[in-house]
């Protein structure tokens, strides 16, 4: 099976790609994209409000706009002679935590533009920005406990330390929105930032979370390398357990909890992900026409999952497992024309030259000759064939072999070659 960069192949969801770029950005390994969580909108922000709601007017029926323009998110003063008559919404303000002025204080009323159904006395978050008028952001509906959390969070510039300690108080809060945005503040994190709270970790709580069914698959990821950075043997079991049971959905939280799964286990947990998840398992499956066609057995998104724990493992816990045995995993995934480009591009960051013949060969190989492995071993042997030491005389061995591979698929595929060099970027 091959993904959507190929011809006629599965497409990769989305958000499971987008877990592969996540550590580029410095963020939380496999925890999901980062976005700004309120502390930072608030920061951004000149005025931050709790508010009640009021009364709304709704609009002209004739006036009124679709449901997509009712959806539409900016907000302007009530009365803006350019806007259509699309209603409007009354807010009292309760407390103001941010912004100073007669018309931000308690008891003050905010009227926004359009109508919002609401309950007299729900409570709601506003964020405003000082433009030639306060411009206010779109009402958050917010608990007391919420604006209070708000409140009394650590600022952005506040050492990193300080602030995960208080929004890891936080973590699957009864208060959904709250839960929610402490999850994106560790989600925003640095590996290295969590680090400093291994004796302040929940395990407990975090054995709980990951294998209740009502946790959020996705915040999985960080509980699990939670689990594996305070954990002990007991944990390793159950994340092992975790990993092994069966399950016909795509599990989004196996990234996480299987790097957590190689904090804790090593080398003996590198082996069994080898052999449970890594390598193709085929067997022969019986098609409607009575031919038989060899399928591997193991999900695509498991073995994906399982690469993304040995990167996890090379860029955060190289200490737990000997870098050239972390390699020999990696090689493992070659074998798998779904995911060769994925090793070969990791295999060339962590300067694996001894493997260049293999590489080569899958060259147009059969169940192979996709674009984008292609592209992916060109970029191997460019990148091999730049790797000379400084002050060397001479190309060394490996740089001089990765050149012969080089030209012989200049020879080959002239434009593809010169097209991969023309858009790669190098260190």
């Amino acid at each position: 099976m091959r993904t959507a960069r190929g011809v006629g192949f599965v497409v990769i969801p989305a958000l499971v790609v987008g877990l592969a770029i996540v550590e580029r950005a410095g963020a939380c390994p496999n925890c999901g994209p980062p976005k700004p969580a309120l502390s930072q909108q608030m920061a951004d922000a000149d005025a931050v409000v709790l508010v009640q709601w009021i009364a709304a007017r709704k609009p002209p029926e004739d006036d009124a706009p679709a449901a997509s323009e009712r959806s539409f998110p900016p907000e302007f003063p009530a009365g803006d002679p350019a806007s259509a008559d699309v209603g409007s919404t009354t807010y009292e303000i309760v407390r103001a935590a941010r912004g100073e002025s007669a018309a931000i204080r308690p008891g003050g009323r905010i009227e926004l533009v359009r109508y919002r159904p609401g309950k007299k006395g729900g409570l709601f978050l506003l964020m405003g920005i000082q433009g030639t008028t306060l411009e206010w952001d779109v009402p958050v509906e917010i608990s007391a406990a919420g604006f209070a959390y708000l409140e009394q969070s650590p600022a952005p510039d506040a050492p990193a330390a300080q602030r995960l300690e208080y929004f890891l108080k936080y973590l699957e809060f009864p208060d959904p929105l709250v839960a929610a945005d402490a999850f994106q503040e560790f989600a925003n994190a640095p590996y290295k930032d969590m680090l400093p709270l291994v004796d302040k970790m929940p395990r407990e709580r975090l054995r709980k979370w990951i294998f209740d069914a009502e946790t959020v698959p996705t915040r999985l990821n960080l509980y699990g390398m939670m689990l594996g950075l305070c954990g002990d043997e007991t944990d390793e079991a159950l994340l092992k357990k975790k990993i092994l049971a069966r399950s016909d959905e795509m599990r989004l939280e196996m990234p996480g909890i299987m790097s957590g799964y190689l904090t804790l286990a090593g080398d003996e947990g590198l082996a069994l992900l080898e052999e449970e998840k890594l390598r193709p398992r085929y067997v022969e499956v019986e098609q409607p026409d009575g031919t038989l066609k060899r399928e591997n057995q193991i999900p695509f998104s498991e073995t994906y999952a399982a690469l993304r724990a040995v990167q996890f493992l090379w860029d955060y816990e190289r200490d737990r497992v000997a870098p050239e045995r972390i390699k020999q995993s990696m090689r493992i995934v070659l074998e798998r024309s779904d995911l060769a480009d994925f090793a070969i591009a990791d295999l060339a960051r962590w300067k694996d030259w001894e493997i260049q013949d293999r590489v080569m060969e899958l060259y147009g190989a059969k169940d192979f000759d996709a674009a984008a492995i292609k592209r992916a071993i060109i970029r191997y042997f460019l990148t091999c064939a730049r790797d000379v030491p400084a002050g060397a005389t001479t190309d060394p061995p490996h740089v001089a072999k990765a050149k012969a591979h080089l030209e012989t698929l200049k020879k080959r595929d002239p434009k593809l070659v010169a097209d991969v060099e023309r858009f790669s970027f190098f260190e």
